[in-house]
Order: structure tokens, then sequence, then C-alpha cells
């Protein structure tokens, strides 16, 4: 009984100590995993604030950008057209809108846009518009520098120069067209539909068949003077008239 004794008392001791000793190693580990997570979270969080801000920065800097672009270029709204569709229960309408954008020096664009409300069709016209801007050659600025004819469809159209004082002689879609561009002096003639798409895409591939005579001398490998001075002007006339031409 005695040797009994004297053996579970030596054997207890040894079983605590083995558990006090192993309880310390398994917690660093715990608390090691813990600690990560919670780091990780940190980071992640300050991470996704970080990209929060940077995503609004981008944002705020593309609304101004746009907002500065559209001060500066002058929206003409051509036309609207109502659609309806008939479904179970009515109707529903749609708009579609005709925009020209241009800014007054030589650029110009056209757009058209569908929605279900009015201003937000405007609104996608207006930015398909500054997408498909051309730039379009003028003579000092005011006026086309040689007549041109454009069609598509069914549309055509005769453009031509005119002397300073003339005024836009144009009308429906064309004159918005030619007040975007920031042509003073031109005169117009729309022969066949009066669609306003086609009218406007008429409009558009004459003005891009545009040329000047920079342009022209450049591709021919001559001087402006030499094109100017074959109507029989002597070549003073000619290199001054080639001075005073603006693109």
């Amino acid at each position: 009984m005695m040797a009994d004794e004297t053996n579970n008392t030596e054997e207890t001791p040894v079983v605590e100590t083995a558990a006090v000793e192993a309880a310390p190693a398994e917690q660093p580990q715990q608390e090691g995993r813990e600690g990560g997570r919670g780091r990780g979270r940190g980071r992640g969080e300050r991470g996704e604030g970080r990209g929060g801000r940077g995503r609004r920065d981008r944002d705020d800097r593309r609304g101004r950008s746009q907002e500065e672009e559209g001060d500066e270029l002058i929206e003409k709204l051509v036309h609207i057209n109502r659609v309806s569709k008939t479904v179970k229960g009515g109707k529903r309408f749609g708009f579609a809108a005709l925009v020209v954008v241009g800014d007054g020096q030589g650029r110009v664009g056209f757009g058209h846009g569908k929605a279900r409300e009015v201003p937000e069709a405007i609104t996608k016209a207006t930015a398909s518009a500054k997408k498909k801007m051309v730039r379009v050659p003028l003579k000092e600025g005011r006026t086309l520098h040689h007549d041109g004819k454009g069609r598509y469809g069914a549309g055509k159209v005769n453009v031509r120069s005119a002397p300073a004082g003339t005024g836009i002689i144009a009308g429906g879609p064309m004159r918005a067209v030619f007040e975007s561009l920031g042509v003073a002096d031109v005169v117009t003639k729309s022969v066949g539909t009066s669609n306003p798409y086609n009218m406007i895409r008429a409009t558009f591939d004459a003005l891009t068949n545009q040329v000047s005579p920079k342009s022209v001398a450049q591709r021919r490998g001559k001087k402006v003077a030499d094109l100017l001075g074959r109507g029989g002007a002597s070549e003073a006339e000619a290199e001054a008239d080639a001075a005073a031409i603006v693109e």
C-alpha cells in the first residue's frame, strides 16, 4: 500500500507539468494566427480606403475635364424623335436625339442617342458627337476653301464658299453644322430628302472632302504660291494670298 501511494504521488506532478508546458506552446501559434488575420484585415481595409480615394479622385478629374470641355464646345440639338413600342398593358415611349457639337474653330461632330427620357438621350448623343469630331480646313477662318458636294442615301447637298458678309445661307440641320463649325460665310443647298439624319451625313461627306491649298501643295511637292498663281495672278499677289491662308 505504501508503495502504491508513493507511485501515485510521483506520477501526478509529471502529468501536471506536461500539461502546463504544452499549453504555452500552443498559445503563441493561436495568437500569431489571430494577429496575422487582424493585420491582414487592417491592410485590406487600408488598401480599400486608398483605392476608394483613388477612384474618387479619378472620377472628380474626369468630371472636371468633361465640364471644361463642355464649356468650350458649342452644342446644337438638331432633332428629337419619339418612338413607341406596344406591349402587353399599353405602350412604352422612347426618344432619339440628334446633336451636333463643335468648337467654333474648325472642328465639328455629330451623334445620336436613344433613351427612355429626353435629357438622357441628349446626353448620350452629345457624348457620341464629342468622340467623332473631325477637322475641316477653313479659308481665313470664316468660309470654305472651295465648292463641294456631299451625298448620303437620298440626301444630297451642295456647299459653296462665299465672300465676307454673306452669312450662313443654310436651313435646318445644315445651319447647326456650320454654326458649330465656326463658318461665318457659306451658301448651301439641299436637294432630295429632308430627313435630318441623311442631311447631316451628306453635309459631313461634303466637309470631309474639303482640302486646303497647303495640303495640296505638300502632296504635290510644290509651293502654295505656285498653285495660287495659275489663275492669272502675279507672283506677288500669289505670295500674298499664300501668306494670308489660315487653315
